[in-house]
């Protein structure tokens, strides 16, 4: 139990922290890939060079969030372990 928890939070922190290199991440869909090559054919096209790191911002959130409840969860478990020892 203990070793799958380790790994599964060593799994997550990886995954977590890919998604915030948006260097080495192509975050976009074939739908937004396809609307930021129009608007840039286009005169008054608007900016579109953050595009990439929101997309990559919104899918950290959740997995941030999903840790962080994780852990919590998780200590919450071993405390309660714990007093009935």
């Amino acid at each position: 139990m203990k070793k799958a928890f380790t790994s599964s939070v060593f799994l997550l922190l990886l995954s977590t922290l890919l998604s915030v290199l948006p260097l080495a991440t192509q975050a976009q869909c074939v739908l937004c890939k396809s609307q930021v090559e129009a608007s840039r054919t286009e005169k008054d096209g608007y900016d579109v060079t953050g595009l990439n790191k929101g997309i990559v911002y919104l899918m950290t959130v959740p997995y941030l969030l999903m840790g962080t409840v994780g852990y919590f969860w998780y200590r919450n478990v071993q405390k309660k372990k714990v007093a009935q020892q």
